[in-house]
């Protein structure tokens, strides 16, 4: 059984920063991938970011790209999406994931994941 905790979400202006944490606790590594992924209301859940743990490739969803970075963090399996330059357009809860199967074909995708963390507020305001 796979356990993720996120933490690190919160509520900032326009053009402010925030840094989400993810920590993968209680599983034998099923998976070599975990991402980020959010969902506003009345959206569907969208991927927004994802990485391999062996290789360190990363992966963007084009809303993201050039503001957020996902990265290792300093403990096994953690993993950390820093976020800059927020506009009011990434207001949404965050879910960290770890994939379903070792090899992940399109990272971005939700339904290649299937261990899922409680989420973790994110407002920007305008």
């Amino acid at each position: 059984q796979v356990r993720l905790v996120e933490s690190g979400g919160g509520s900032v202006q326009t053009g402010g920063s925030l840094r989400l944490s993810c920590a993968a606790a209680g599983f034998a590594y099923r998976s070599d991938y975990m991402g980020w992924f959010r969902q506003a209301p009345g959206h569907e859940r969208e991927g927004v970011a994802a990485i391999s743990i062996s290789s360190g490739d990363t992966y963007y969803a084009d809303s993201v790209k050039g503001r957020f970075t996902i990265s290792q963090g300093n403990s096994e399996r953690t993993i950390v999406l820093q976020m800059d330059s927020l506009k009011p357009d990434d207001t949404a809860i965050y879910y960290c994931a770890a994939g379903r199967y070792w090899s992940v074909l399109r990272p971005l995708e939700a339904h290649q994941y299937n261990d899922w963390g409680q989420g973790t507020q994110v407002t920007v305001s305008s």
